[in-house]
């Protein structure tokens, strides 16, 4: 922010300021490649003496200008400022390569001659007019030139009014490469950088591009980028902390993208930076509460170290979590709700938990100009939406075991505990660990999970008059639910002979456990495996082409057949 607001500074038309903060200042300079602020105020000073039509550049010194100038045909700047007339620009757009020049022309034109560049001011309209040819000459490295123009054309429109993101991408042509590489792979990339153009700095460095940190650095850059903003300040917490998924989701992305991530990997990244999320605002909400009523207090007189822990289910509870996904969440604390809190204000610890969780769901699914951290689902919890928003740990117990419907013990099969106080999210697991394992009627059981698949398929898969057209990745016959169904009938079904089983939420690995334990055949359980992370990695895929879960009817049919297979062997007998 304090690159984009100096820069901005230095833009100023009015004024010609130059910012005056000198860690700013060093910044600018280090960015732009100067030894320090005096050499980069110099060349800036000079530049604005010099400036020419078609090649103005306040930022560059003079050997890169004239680089610059030669590395891009003059033709791409005749185009950009309409000095060619409309057939001999897309006569000029086809001999590039644009696969739609007719299609290219006319999204220039409308830019071009759109009441805003008409309106910009000069030194805005002179970065543009320098900007605008080194895009259109670095798209001719893409095969599809003219569709990964109508994806920058988004940003473009988002900067048009903060010009310097045109110099930082004008001055790092590596910078430039990914935009547009990644904006060529990715249509989903293309409008999060439209949304966020800040995340344009991610971009001038290749290396940490492709290389997403792991979860212990993922805390410690939260940790150090909220180092600054109280916890007080609720606003600016929840805009950084949409900035830091945003940024580190990009990396993810671009290295899917790039090969360097393999689908497993991908899920984990991006399940960790739920997860350090979760984690931190547990913590600005707890705080936010302790400040105003004190801490809870448990039985024994002392108080709660929050006591409180939050269950991913889904895909967050199976490390599974997609570019897309929301989050299903269940709230537990161990306190003793007829207890109170020790502040000058206290609140019964039942109302104090309570409001947790809703500060919990504000902080995360709050729309505020960043957009939405997360979508958060809570019908997961002990009687869904009717129940309470925040349950003690025993009552979450007693209601798995008296109350619960089979489905929501498949659900828990997929759950673990995610961020909040270790003691609560190891107490959980207990709980988990022997919910799963109680002795069930194998016969029955595979009755009712068969039951509701049959009526989710009905409800979510494609109609039976369109399956010769369309196949429905996750909910159609021999699709991913399928795998899904089949894997937690047997966890339910064998965790108590093989207590093992518990051990994880994940489908990869449950399978590999059922291939340990010999419930399913090694080799079953392996090319189930295989066919799981083929149709998984199919809809990550397409999630980043901003493409639904639906493909065309003949696609998959091998691991579909096996599926159906192994579902008629296991769940049909």
């Amino acid at each position: 922010r304090n690159i984009e607001h100096a820069l901005q500074g230095v833009e100023d038309k009015q004024t010609q300021t130059l910012p005056d903060n000198p860690l700013c200042q060093a910044r600018i300079a280090r960015i732009m490649g100067f030894e320090d602020w005096s050499a980069c105020e110099s060349a800036l000073a000079s530049h604005r003496e010099r400036v020419a039509l078609h090649f103005a550049n306040i930022i560059a010194t003079e050997d890169e200008e004239g680089e610059g100038d030669a590395a891009v045909d003059d033709g791409w700047f005749e185009l950009w400022l309409s000095e060619m007339d409309e057939p001999a620009a897309i006569e000029w757009l086809a001999e590039q390569g644009y696969e739609n020049p007719e299609g290219s022309y006319r999204l220039l034109a409308a830019l071009h001659n759109g009441r805003t560049v008409q309106t910009m001011q000069t030194q805005g309209r002179k970065r543009l007019n320098q900007f605008m040819p080194l895009l259109l000459s670095a798209l001719t490295e893409v095969e599809n030139a003219s569709e990964t123009l109508e994806r920058v054309l988004l940003l473009v429109e988002a900067i048009l009014r903060r010009t310097a993101y045109m110099v930082l991408l004008v001055e790092n042509p590596n910078a430039l490469t990914q935009l547009v590489g990644l904006c060529s792979e990715s249509p989903w990339i293309a409008k999060l950088l439209a949304d966020t153009p800040l995340l344009l700095d991610e971009l001038l460095n290749a290396e940490s591009l492709y290389s997403p940190p792991a979860k212990e650095a993922l805390q410690d850059d939260l940790r150090q980028q909220m180092l600054r903003i109280p916890y007080e300040d609720l606003e600016e917490q929840m805009e950084s902390l949409r900035h830091f998924k945003k940024a580190h989701t990009l990396r993810v992305a671009a290295s899917e993208i790039k090969g360097t991530l393999p689908l497993m990997k991908v899920s984990d990244y991006l399940t960790w930076i739920a997860e350090v999320v979760l984690d931190h605002v547990v913590d600005v909400a707890f705080s936010n509460l302790v400040s105003r009523h004190g801490r809870p207090q448990r039985s024994d007189g002392t108080a709660c170290d929050t006591d409180f822990a939050i269950l991913g289910y889904g895909k967050l509870g199976g490390i599974e979590l997609g570019y897309t996904s929301d989050l299903d969440l269940v709230f537990v604390h161990q306190s003793d709700p007829l207890l109170a809190t020790d502040g000058d204000k206290p609140i019964d610890n039942a109302i104090f938990y309570t409001r947790l969780g809703q500060r919990i769901v504000h902080i995360l699914s709050t729309q505020t100009p960043s957009g939405q951290l997360y979508e958060v689902d809570m019908r997961l919890r002990p009687s869904g939406n009717s129940g309470l928003l925040v349950s003690t740990l025993q009552s979450f117990e007693k209601y798995q075991q008296n109350d619960a419907w089979t489905w929501e013990h498949q659900a828990l099969a997929r759950a673990r505990g995610v961020a909040g106080c270790r003691d609560t999210l190891a107490a959980f697991e207990r709980v988990r660990h022997a919910i799963l394992c109680a002795k069930r009627d194998k016969q029955a059981l595979r009755k009712e999970v068969v039951d509701m698949r049959e009526k989710m398929r009905v409800n979510l898969g494609t109609p039976v008059a369109k399956r010769a057209e369309e196949f429905h990745v996750k909910h159609d016959f021999g699709g991913i639910v399928d795998i899904e169904f089949l894997v937690q009938y047997l966890m339910l079904a064998w965790s108590g002979e093989h207590p093992e089983l518990t051990q994880w939420s994940d489908n990869i690995r449950q399978l590999e456990e059922l291939g340990r334990a010999g419930v399913l055949d090694v080799a079953d359980t392996e090319k189930l495996r295989e066919a799981y992370i083929v149709l998984r990695s199919t809809i990550h895929r397409r999630a980043l082409q901003n493409l639904s879960s639906r493909v065309e009817g003949e696609r998959f049919a091998e691991e579909r057949d096996y599926i159906e297979e192994m579902w008629k062997k296991v769940m049909l007998g």
